[in-house]
């Protein structure tokens, strides 16, 4: 049997992903932490954007959390992630990417925002973001109080570790998840009771500890040059 390896960092939301759906499937793996403020030069030759995560299975090695877990989901069966209806797989796919190209780059910009006047159109965009998710899992969920329905999926271990960050933006920035987004509010409550989640989660001060430098404009990391640059 091909080994699993997941380069990760405890810090990383995207490798949080990663390693919440490996935890789900119950597949076994080995984590090997990587220090995102002091990455080791091997990490680079063999991490072609220099960031976490990074799965080897056997040969293969796979990047880019979305596309790690689609993999994950397609080259072991148990646990199904994702919708055995095509339509149904589409709509998940176009929450991921709302996720990837919407919602967490207005976290990153509100939080990397030095001008008031940035941070207000920020905090606005990300208002906007949480209301189309508010209403689309309205929409969505009526069978169940996950993401898609009754069965946890892709989608839903997409967006939680940015929830999990939260209070960094309201620690930060004054930001908090807007009280209209009633259920978001119970979704988030019933992630708290997923295995993957209690195995994987931090506290609110560790992110916040963590966040300092994204906050303060001093952050070096690949994925805070990613937005600074837009």
């Amino acid at each position: 049997m091909n080994t699993i390896k997941i380069y990760s960092a405890s810090a990383c939301p995207y490798a949080q992903r990663s390693r919440m759906v490996l935890i789900t499937k119950g597949i076994e793996f080995e984590v090997v932490e990587i220090d995102l403020k002091n990455k080791p030069d091997w990490f680079t030759s063999i991490s072609p954007y220099g960031k976490v995560p990074l799965l080897q299975h056997g040969e293969a090695t796979v990047w880019e959390s979305a596309v790690i877990n689609e993999y994950l989901e397609e080259v072991f069966t148990q646990q199904p992630l994702m919708p055995q209806n095509a339509l149904n797989r589409a709509k998940a796919r176009i929450w991921i990417d709302f996720a990837n190209t919407k919602f967490t780059t207005a976290f990153y910009k509100l939080l990397l925002a030095q001008d008031s006047e940035k941070q207000e159109e920020w905090r606005q965009e990300l208002n906007q973001h949480f209301a189309t998710m508010e209403k689309g899992m309205q929409n969505l969920s009526e069978m169940g109080n996950y993401w898609l329905g009754q069965a946890l999926s892709l989608v839903d271990l997409t967006y939680y570790p940015w929830f999990e960050r939260l209070p960094v933006l309201e620690h930060y920035r004054g930001f908090k998840l807007p009280e209209s987004c009633q259920t978001l509010r119970q979704w988030y409550d019933l992630m708290q009771e997923v295995p993957a989640v209690k195995q994987t989660q931090q506290g609110a001060d560790y992110h916040i500890k963590q966040y300092e430098k994204y906050a303060n404009n001093q952050a070096s990391g690949v994925t805070a040059k990613e937005m600074q640059k837009y």
